[in-house]
């Protein structure tokens, strides 16, 4: 990665934002099986931000994967929250990676063109994505989403699932703050065996027999209390898979949030075309069901003409028809919706079973080594005490 935002080698003196870039490797398969050179190029984080944005708009029923975080998140104290700290970008690059990883094992995703010229095409790319018109259909919908719709009858599946995931969100970032928490304590109770080391060390420069013995032990000290910043190195791994799922939860969000927009669409039309199927019966009868202001001008200046009714009878009837056919494509579209993306929410759960597992497992094992070498650490100064 760079960050000074200079790739061709110039040393003029031209003042600009820092930034980082990523580089991406594609090696392909030839025909034959054989691998063909990587190919190299750069890609910033905000290049990432537009392709998941672009994929989100471009596929509503998809789960689609998280970026990692722009900013260091549920950090403690000892952590970096700067975003050009090494160690942060380094693990931002690693979830940069696994992002492009799960996104190119998608079964639908993994087919898209855009996602492909990312991959290859360093310039075209961006002008590609933007003639897809990805942006018009994002404005529209967050239009939508911002008049606060209401769903009469909402699926009680997405509605349980919006529910699971704002469950879900909640105890990922209490367990996060935890174990932010406990890192602190960790980091502080390692440091503290620091002092053993150095008191040991002290208290040998006084005795003659027991000199050796208390050196050795304050060394084994030394060692324990260093190896506090490797452990908790390996620990922001853990920690970021869970974030990882942290994120996940807004994408199932706005899955159920596209469900329901489409309900609410289609139930807006089904409301039209009873009001005017309810408009061409009381023109046909005569009758007046409810109040409105053209009937109360008809009762005023006259009845319109026979060929006025007939003629806005068959307006109406047109309209009906035309109804009839968007309530029509509004119920296949919310039914092709929850098709689709109930397979890939499936696909998503069962993905998430097995990852968490396997993340909570390694993070456990991790934890017994770590008390297992403490363990063995008190060992050997018992065993230098003995030899003393």
């Amino acid at each position: 990665f760079s960050d000074d935002g200079k790739r061709d080698g110039s040393t003029s003196p031209v003042k600009s934002r820092r930034f980082i870039l990523f580089v991406v490797q594609l090696a392909l398969n030839r025909s034959g099986g054989t691998p063909a050179a990587p190919d190299t190029l750069w890609r910033r984080y905000s290049e990432f931000e537009l392709l998941r944005t672009y994929l989100l708009v471009t596929y509503p029923y998809i789960v689609v994967p998280p970026l990692p975080e722009k900013r260091a998140e549920f950090v403690w104290h000892k952590l970096s929250a700067d975003n050009l700290d090494p160690d942060f970008v380094e693990r931002r690059r690693v979830g940069l990676e696994n992002f492009l990883l799960r996104v190119a094992s998608h079964p639908v995703l993994s087919n898209d063109k855009i996602f492909f010229l990312f991959l290859t095409e360093e310039k075209g790319w961006r002008e590609a994505v933007l003639e897809t018109g990805f942006q018009d259909k994002a404005d529209s919908r967050l239009k939508s989403l911002s008049a606060m719709f209401r769903v009469k009858n909402p699926d009680k599946r997405f509605t349980a699932l919006k529910q699971y995931s704002d469950e879900m969100n909640t105890v990922i970032s209490q367990l996060l703050r935890v174990r932010a928490r406990v890192a602190d304590r960790l980091y502080g109770v390692y440091k503290v065996h620091g002092n053993y080391g150095r008191v040991f060390s002290e208290w040998s420069a006084i005795e003659k027999e027991m000199g050796d013995g208390l050196q050795s032990a304050g060394h084994h000290m030394d060692t324990y209390a260093a190896s506090i910043d490797d452990i908790l190195e390996e620990e922001e791994h853990y920690a970021d898979q869970l974030k990882e799922y942290l994120f996940y939860t807004d994408a199932v969000r706005s899955v159920c949030r596209k469900h329901d927009l489409l309900q609410y669409e289609l139930e807006m039309a089904a409301q039209d075309l009873a009001h005017k199927k309810q408009q061409k019966e009381e023109l046909a009868t005569g009758t007046v069901r409810i109040f409105s202001l053209k009937g109360m001008t008809s009762k005023l200046f006259g009845q319109e003409t026979q060929e006025q009714r007939e003629s806005r009878l068959a307006a109406l009837e047109q309209s009906i028809r035309e109804e009839e056919e968007v309530v029509k494509e509004k119920n296949a579209e919310c039914r092709e919706f929850v098709r689709t993306a109930w397979d890939d929410i499936e696909r998503f759960k069962e993905q998430k079973d097995k990852d968490l597992r396997e993340a909570l497992i390694s993070y456990a094992i991790m934890q017994i080594s770590m008390c297992k070498k403490g363990i063995q650490v008190w060992s050997n100064a018992k065993e230098c005490f003995n030899k003393m």
